[in-house]
């Protein structure tokens, strides 16, 4: 099983649109230290929720992604693509932190997998 554990907001102005949720949600931000602009967003600390970030937009229809932990990403993304989904951007590593892929279900919704691996380069 796989739980949803992480958002990604695509913005124009990451900086401009983290100030909003701050103000209106005060959720609180810090910038990555990764090799893309990239602001995780802390939601809060109790009851149910989730973290997640805001980060460059890469394509003008680029829509919010939540994203899945999964224990083996190679067998999650194979899994995908048996049962009808396609990939959207293939494995990737994400250093420090692990693998990365975005997938599309049946009707197209994308979506991202992570298996953490902290020695992933």
């Amino acid at each position: 099983m796989a739980r949803v554990t992480h958002f990604e907001i695509p913005a124009n102005e990451p900086e401009k649109l983290a100030a909003f949720y701050e103000k209106v949600f005060d959720w609180k931000f810090s910038k990555w230290p990764g090799p893309h602009e990239y602001w995780l967003a802390k939601t809060g600390e109790d009851g149910p929720g989730i973290d997640g970030a805001i980060m460059r937009r890469r394509d003008p229809n680029q829509p919010l992604v939540n994203s899945l932990i999964v224990t083996s990403l190679d067998q999650s993304i194979a899994d995908v693509l048996a049962n009808g989904g396609t990939m959207a951007l293939p494995k990737m590593a994400v250093p420090g932190v692990g693998y990365l892929a975005y997938c599309k279900d049946p009707e197209g919704t994308i979506f991202g997998m992570m298996q953490n691996d902290a020695s992933a380069k």
